[in-house]
């Protein structure tokens, strides 16, 4: 994991939010993977296949997820 380009979530303030943050690039095809930007890099990460993560993804646009 090590080798993965980390894209923190735009809704990052700073001040210890909630965040996330999304690897792009040096992932493995089809592999998404996920982690809390407050344990940062050695927290625990979560992985997603690309198809789930894109459906997930397209159901917060559309606001089909409850809090």
């Amino acid at each position: 994991m090590s080798a993965i380009h980390w894209r923190k979530s735009s809704y990052s303030n700073g001040t210890g939010g909630s965040c996330v943050e999304v690897g792009t690039e040096g992932v493995g095809d089809g592999i998404i993977p996920v982690r809390d930007t407050k344990t940062a890099p050695t927290g625990h990460v979560l992985t997603f296949p690309a198809t789930q993560w894109t459906h997930f993804i397209g159901a917060l646009h559309n606001g089909d997820l409850n809090a």
